[in-house]
């Protein structure tokens, strides 16, 4: 590698690895505040649980970002180096367009394998890390779910209130059950209660007295003329907790959170199996979504090596310093080309349109546009 090979190499690197570091940052960001700031601002995860997750949580944002940040660091280096007439120098030099790209394009391919090992390797271990860990930080703080002065409405089909709390003993707790159409059919006002998290069972039992309850009929729970009232000394109430967060840790049945060779297994096992005929469609949507599983893993790993081969002529021909021209360009690319992958994969419903052949439709599209727009600036 040349002197100049290096010097464009590392200028492109540093501008991708900010825009990819970038892009991460905010998707993380996105996502913890989605998953994780209840659970933060209820004190039921520490700081160093946090900030695990995070981490986790980077493998995760590769598929998404690293085309899009290799795409901007492309244009943003090469627009300076247009800007600055250093490209122009380098073609009086008698170096050709496709000389003064070779380091970008050997950056590309490092990506594009970096991208499929985290795409079938490290994405998938991270984001099942991810949800064991946090389900781990609830386990072992699952009574933090009943927040004093608070309506919680984490547990299925259940409101609860306590007007305080010392560690297990809860004071004034008021308990709604409710049906599927949304109707109170039980209501449990209570002086005082007790808590407790039965691991085995994954739920937490309340031991209430001095109960007032009102067990309403399950055909019309609204008609108050029959609400039957009852008083208790001590009345047991179960909050199960297995749709908050589950013991069962078998994550990697998730298509996206799948292994290459898990993939490939589950594609096995599923063409495998003997069914009925009236079953076939079924079974053919079910081996359908995992090719396009495996195809849509590839593909955003291709991605950058297409982002990369139309970002050059684009970023030489923008030959602006500004930043907001080539992040518009690059934003407009990335928005045009997920648009249509995801059109794409609405079809994994109808395996007779093969959606994973025509998954690899936008990345070719990109490279013929690329390689057009690359032999029409080098020819001139």
């Amino acid at each position: 590698m040349t002197l100049l090979d290096r010097y464009i190499f590392k200028n492109v690197l540093f501008a991708c690895a900010g825009a990819v570091g970038l892009l991460s940052f905010v998707f993380i960001l996105v996502s913890a505040l989605r998953d994780l700031l209840g659970y933060i601002l209820a004190g039921q995860i520490a700081l160093g649980t946090v900030a695990k997750l995070f981490l986790l949580l980077l493998p995760a944002t590769m598929p998404f970002v690293l085309a899009p940040g290799v795409l901007t660091g492309v244009l943003l280096t090469l627009g300076r180096l247009s800007a600055d007439s250093e490209i122009t120098a380098m073609r009086t030099a008698g170096l050709s367009l496709p000389r003064i790209a070779r380091p970008i394009f050997l950056l590309a391919l490092l990506s594009v394998a970096a991208g499929l090992y985290v795409n079938f390797e490290a994405m998938p271990y991270g984001r099942v890390q991810y949800e064991q860990e946090l389900a781990n930080a609830l386990h072992t703080k699952a009574l933090s779910y009943i927040v004093p002065k608070t309506f919680v409405r984490s547990f299925p089909n259940t409101v609860i209130y306590a007007g305080d709390r010392q560690g297990d003993l809860l004071r004034d707790i008021w308990v709604w059950k409710f049906d599927s159409d949304k109707r109170v059919n039980l209501f449990v006002h209570a002086q005082s209660g007790h808590i407790g998290y039965d691991e085995d069972k994954n739920t937490i039992e309340a031991r209430l007295f001095q109960a007032q309850i009102e067990d309403r009929n399950a055909a019309q729970p609204e008609d108050f003329s029959k609400i039957p009232e009852a008083a208790a000394e001590i009345f047991p109430v179960t909050f199960p907790l297995d749709k908050v967060f589950s013991r069962d840790h078998s994550l990697r049945r998730k298509l996206p959170w799948m292994t290459l060779s898990e993939l490939l297994a589950e594609r096995t096992r599923l063409a495998a199996q003997h069914i009925a005929p009236a079953e076939a469609k079924d079974q053919a949507r079910a081996i359908m979504k995992v090719k396009l599983t495996i195809n849509d893993k590839i593909n955003t790993a291709l991605a950058v090596l297409s982002f990369a081969l139309i970002g050059v002529p684009l970023g030489i021909k923008v030959s602006r310093r500004e930043t907001s021209a080539n992040l518009g360009v690059a934003v407009l690319l990335v928005l045009v080309y997920y648009f249509f992958t995801v059109m794409i994969g609405w079809l994994d419903r109808n395996p007779e349109y093969h959606p994973d052949l025509l998954l690899w439709l936008p990345n070719l599209v990109f490279l013929g546009l690329g390689a057009w727009q690359f032999y029409r600036l080098d020819r001139r």
